[in-house]
């Protein structure tokens, strides 16, 4: 999510604190990276010399050649649910809430990454020859039980193993899959079978879909460029089932699709951030997020968006919302997260206290960061369910 200046400072931040932000911009590229292109080194046929990938991402210019978001723009659909390979990287994002007949409560989370690796990359034969790869994260909360599980996968985007299709909208990294009746995203099943853990989920709208910032252009930071493109389903029926080892639940509730896509994200100052997404009893659905800075401040393009519970959305800015952390839980992998907030939002006449249905949700994956349900609780107000993504606390 920011540029990286020289190989050494790379490699601070793939091992240090900020390293740990650099989900979309230089961790996870430059792992990726490594497992496809391991031992191997490509001859461009322009110089004669080796092309060595991963020193492509370092140095000033690491978002030079891809398109950057400068600023609001149209979106169009159903053309902007597929892929931008012109970017550097996007991604499909569900969250959920469900229970079982009985009332047992899971959570789940999954996610389709994709990534260009470099806008020239020299041309190959191979048929697994690509510049695109895709990662994919499936996590469930079963929440009665005291279990948190997450698998990931990574796909090169050649020969079928994973990409898009329009007509029905379809995306998979292998057999994991989101996929459509139609062109359009919804309604959309949601397909992530394995051994041990997996599940289908048929997800449709209860309210339109939303854009978030200012018409869909999102500002992380105030360098041009560090932005994205944004929009969100804040309200999904869903329903299937959930399968954990030998069980298969039957589920329903709701769930939230975030979609985005850029190239350059974050400041140089920024070393992460806590996100959230909420669902009111009352219908209203709230996503809030906070940016840190390195001297512990919060910055000012922190913002979120209401939607009430007829679909009308507004802006939050940073002081429209008080957000505080009230409790703490140490990871045995280092690192300690906050997993319970007050937020107040003076003027929607909110004050809701959050706190994660389990402490222990972290992904402990090539990348590490918690992402889990929460539950919410209103002072006089309504109560409610969500998720929280919480970034830059690993070491």
């Amino acid at each position: 999510m920011t540029n990286v200046q020289h190989g050494s400072r790379l490699q601070r931040a793939l091992t240090g604190r900020r390293g740990a932000v650099r989900l979309l911009a230089a961790t996870i590229l430059v792992v990726l990276l490594a497992l496809w292109y391991l031992d191997e080194r490509t001859t461009d046929p322009q110089s004669g010399e080796a092309f060595d990938v991963t020193g492509a991402l370092a140095g000033e210019d690491v978002a030079e050649g891809f398109a950057r978001v400068t600023g609001p723009e149209p979106l169009r659909f159903p053309e902007d649910h597929l892929p931008h390979p012109e970017y550097r990287h996007e991604w499909w994002y569900v969250t959920g809430n469900v229970e079982d007949d009985t009332g047992r409560h899971f959570g789940f989370q999954v996610t389709l990454f994709r990534f260009t690796l470099a806008p020239d990359m020299p041309e190959r034969e191979s048929a697994l020859a690509t510049d695109q790869l895709w990662m994919a994260h499936l996590a469930v909360t079963d929440t009665e039980a005291g279990d948190f599980h997450h698998r990931e996968r990574f796909v090169r985007g050649a020969a079928g193993l994973a990409g898009s299709s329009a007509d029905p909208f379809r995306i998979h990294a292998e057999d994991w899959v989101m996929a459509s009746d139609d062109e359009a995203m919804m309604p959309l099943t949601l397909d992530f079978p394995a051994t041990d853990l997996g599940l289908s989920i048929r997800l449709e709208p209860r309210k339109p879909l939303v854009l978030q910032g200012e018409e869909g252009y999102s500002r992380k930071g105030p360098e041009p460029g560090n932005a994205s493109r944004y929009y969100s389903y804040t309200r999904l029926a869903a329903e299937g089932h959930i399968d954990i080892a030998d069980r298969r639940y039957a589920v329903s509730g709701d769930a939230w699709m975030d979609r985005e896509w850029g190239t350059s994200t974050l400041s140089e100052d920024q070393v992460g951030w806590d996100w959230f997404s909420v669902q009111l009893d009352d219908g209203r659905d709230i996503m809030f997020y906070h940016l840190r800075r390195e001297d512990g401040t919060i910055d000012p393009l922190s913002k979120g968006l209401l939607v009430d519970a007829a679909g009308e959305s507004r802006v939050l800015e940073r002081d429209d919302v008080e957000l505080e952390a009230r409790r703490y839980w140490q990871s045995p992998q280092g690192g300690e997260y906050p997993v319970a907030w007050r937020m107040r939002i003076a003027d929607e006449d909110l004050d809701l206290e959050l706190e994660a249905v389990l402490d222990h949700q972290e992904l402990d994956g090539v990348f590490r960061y918690w992402e889990g349900a929460i539950q919410v609780h209103g002072h006089q107000g309504p109560d409610g369910r969500g998720y929280a993504e919480l970034t830059g606390y690993a070491p």
